[in-house]
């Protein structure tokens, strides 16, 4: 696996790319890394051509540096990717966060892409709950720090905590190293994102979602009113499940990536 860095908007991008074939673009979500996708990677790599970006502010990439973030600022690096790697088609697979910034990357660069999925993730804009929760997360990081809002947000994202304990450690010692302000960085980008349905409505292409049934931070009702809104819906649920499927239910989740990704062959 090489791994790699583009310049974008006074941030360095490292991103990991591997393997040959169709170009797949995975999204990790809020407080992960791109190694939220190694189970993934080890499965596909023999296939495809993998490339697996640190959203700015995550891993060895340093946080945007201006007023005001948004989804688009950060689509707009994945497009720097591509672009430095001269690749004009992908499909791109993004979990939570990662699905908002590719529902971004999809209305930007349409014609990049040969297909998309969602990962836990959801095109609804957040409603006045969501967002007053997220308000209080932020205020919760400033206050407390990174550690206490992760140790205390984290063990949810499963459906078993006591299964998933090993996956949990690893996150957390993982998100330990996030600074405060890139995670209030990203929260503030989420509760500025508008809806894009529009996006699922208008789209011909092949759209992926993968839902899990306890999911508590996309709600399971959200991905099967969307899944009824594109041309072409591949939907699988993970039945037990939660936020984090490709950990939860790693084989599943790999047999579900694979059989979308052939049909691109």
């Amino acid at each position: 696996m090489e791994e790699k860095y583009v310049e974008h908007e006074n941030a360095t991008i490292h991103y990991k790319i591997v393997g040959k074939g169709l170009t797949v673009v995975f999204i990790h979500g809020f407080a992960e890394d791109a190694t939220a996708w190694t189970e993934q990677v080890a499965f596909l790599k023999d296939k495809y051509k993998l490339i697996l970006p640190d959203i700015p502010g995550t891993g060895k990439s340093t946080l945007l540096q201006k007023e005001s973030i948004t989804m688009e600022d950060y689509a707009g690096c994945l497009k720097a990717i591509l672009d430095a790697e001269k690749i004009d088609k992908i499909v791109m697979i993004g979990h939570s966060m990662g699905g908002y910034i590719m529902l971004a990357f999809a209305e930007k660069y349409p014609d990049s892409l040969l297909g998309f999925g969602l990962f836990h993730s959801s095109a609804y804009a957040d409603d006045p709950e969501k967002v007053a929760t997220r308000k209080k997360a932020i205020a919760f990081i400033k206050k407390n720090g990174v550690a206490a809002f992760l140790n205390s947000s984290i063990p949810g994202l499963f459906y078993d905590a006591k299964k998933g304990a090993a996956d949990i450690e690893n996150l957390l010692q993982k998100g330990n190293k996030f600074i405060p302000e890139a995670l209030v960085q990203y929260y503030e980008a989420m509760i500025t994102r508008p809806d894009r349905t529009i996006i699922l409505k208008n789209t011909a292409l092949p759209v992926l979602f993968i839902l899990g049934e306890h999911d508590k931070a996309i709600p399971f009702k959200h991905g099967l009113e969307q899944a009824k809104l594109p041309m072409l819906t591949y939907l699988y649920i993970l039945r037990n499940s939660a936020h984090m499927g490709m950990l939860e239910e790693t084989s599943r989740s790999n047999d579900i990536l694979g059989e979308f990704l052939q049909i691109h062959e």
